[in-house]
């Protein structure tokens, strides 16, 4: 039996049981990314050589006695982290030979960890699209249908885990660039409360890796299984050791609850701004009975809830604030003048990307104290819930769109067109105020597409809507290797 889909919980099992080795479990995935990779393209800097030496030494540990959490599990990394030796280019082509000569902080967690790196993983370029295609390495195809997005900005790390190469990977998310992917490629994925995970080398070309805290981003884990994002964020999670001196271990709470008939949960299938594709309700719908049938408590109104549509055109502003801030002068004063011509009464989403685009610093101060309004909401709400269902993205993966007027594309929801930026309102809800969410499969579409929802937990707490993840697993299945014919024999 090969091992290319077993849980690297399961890895770890049978690499202490002395079952398989790490050399072995390396070459399989080596020789599944050969065979298989060409027509998905998840992979885009192979470090194989590398992962052989790796693994030879994760075996000699253990036969040392050493034992640490990921010792002699191949995994791969997105291409937007810094890896000693190999390129980090964001998909830009002027940067394709930037190599860095230090590990990102989260790549230095893996080594210590024990875990071998097959290899990086494709994004989009600038990470700036629900897509993972560039110019430097083509585009990652979706496992399920070669003719759809893989999703971005973490595309490639989901493919790849859907493929079979390599049991986990680590991505970044601030417009759902993890959860997304996961939702698309039906894997798991988890955005980590803001600031829980050092992000340190997780930057773009030439820039200092500083261990900065960003508005919004986090640097998160990826995986098949759901025990397996808890086994990854415990080996990612805690402060940057440059910022306290030394290395410390974050003690997360536990999960507020064991059973699923234990848990409040909040289901939100409407969106005031953006419809939602019948297959993605489907999906909502299918967890929402899945946590009654289990005895947990399900909502569907409650006026605890933060206003939606605020909290979508806050998280709109700050998002593209900080997305065009470095833009050059002449294309700032360009949408400068758009942003002046927009009617008073345009309260769309387009227009409050606009106006983020051009925000005054005195704008962003009052965006950020009334996402602090939001966060106090939150607050009030958990109180009385444990968690809030809810989709991703309105579809399911849509078919590849490579027009670089990305303001101009448009979102097909059940024949009804949507602009393209606007599907960020779901990934928004946890984004904005910095909560943690784990993407979880939640079964396939009528016509065989993954479909996945996030639970969206209180902050500092991931280890609640982790367990929710794990229960859930547990009632309606998880992940599904692509079926046969999808990928090639």
């Amino acid at each position: 039996m090969g091992y290319e889909f077993q849980s690297a919980e399961d890895l770890v099992t049978a690499l202490r049981a002395g079952e398989v080795t790490s050399v072995e479990l390396t070459d399989e995935a080596i020789a599944r990314i050969e065979r298989d990779d060409e027509v998905i393209n998840a992979i885009c800097v192979p470090d194989f050589d590398r992962a052989r030496v790796a693994a030879r030494d994760a075996d000699r540990a253990r036969a040392r006695g050493e034992d640490r959490p990921l010792l002699g599990v191949p995994v791969t990394v997105k291409e937007s982290y810094n890896v000693a030796g190999l390129p980090t280019t964001w998909g830009m082509p002027q940067h394709r030979d930037h190599v860095p000569a230090e590990d990102a902080v989260q790549v230095s967690r893996l080594r210590r960890a024990g875990a071998v790196m097959l290899g990086k993983t494709n994004v989009p370029l600038g990470l700036q699209d629900l897509q993972s295609f560039n110019d430097i390495y083509g585009t990652t195809n979706n496992p399920w249908d070669h003719a759809r997005t893989s999703g971005g900005s973490s595309g490639g790390s989901a493919a790849a885990l859907a493929c079979g190469f390599g049991a986990l990977s680590i991505g970044s998310d601030i417009g759902g660039s993890l959860r997304t992917p996961a939702h698309f490629c039906g894997v798991y994925a988890h955005k980590p409360t803001l600031g829980l995970a050092a992000n340190r080398g997780m930057v773009p070309p030439l820039a200092p890796a500083l261990p900065v805290d960003l508005d919004l981003a986090v640097v998160g884990p990826m995986a098949r299984t759901a025990r397996d994002l808890a086994l990854l964020l415990d080996v990612m999670a805690g402060p940057d050791p440059l910022t306290l001196g030394v290395a410390h271990d974050l003690k997360l709470p536990v999960a507020r609850h064991q059973r699923l008939s234990d848990f409040r949960v909040l289901v939100l299938d409407e969106h005031p701004l953006i419809a939602t594709g019948s297959a993605v309700r489907a999906g909502v719908n299918r967890v929402a009975d899945a946590l009654a049938d289990g005895g947990a408590r399900v909502e569907r109104h409650t006026s605890l809830l933060p206003d939606l549509a605020e909290a979508a055109t806050l998280y709109t502003q700050l998002l593209f604030s900080g997305s065009v801030a470095r833009f050059p002068v002449d294309a700032y004063e360009q949408l400068r003048a758009r942003a002046a011509g927009l009617s008073a009464e345009d309260r769309s989403l387009d227009a409050a990307r606009l106006r983020g685009m051009v925000f005054s610093h005195r704008d962003w101060l009052a965006a950020n104290d009334r996402r602090e309004l939001h966060r106090h909401g939150w607050r009030r709400f958990f109180a009385e819930f444990d968690a809030v269902v809810c989709p991703i993205t309105p579809t399911p993966a849509f078919p590849h769109d490579h027009d670089p007027d990305l303001l101009e594309r448009r979102i097909d929801i059940d024949g009804v067109e949507y602009p393209f930026f606007d599907q960020l309102v779901w990934a928004g809800l946890a984004t904005m105020p910095g909560l943690p969410a784990t993407a979880i499969p939640a079964g396939p579409s009528s016509d065989g597409l993954p479909v996945g929802v996030q639970l969206v937990g209180p902050m500092y707490e991931d280890r609640t809507p982790l367990r929710l993840a794990e229960l859930l697993e547990q009632r309606i299945g998880g992940f599904r290797p692509p079926h046969r014919g999808v990928l090639p024999e």
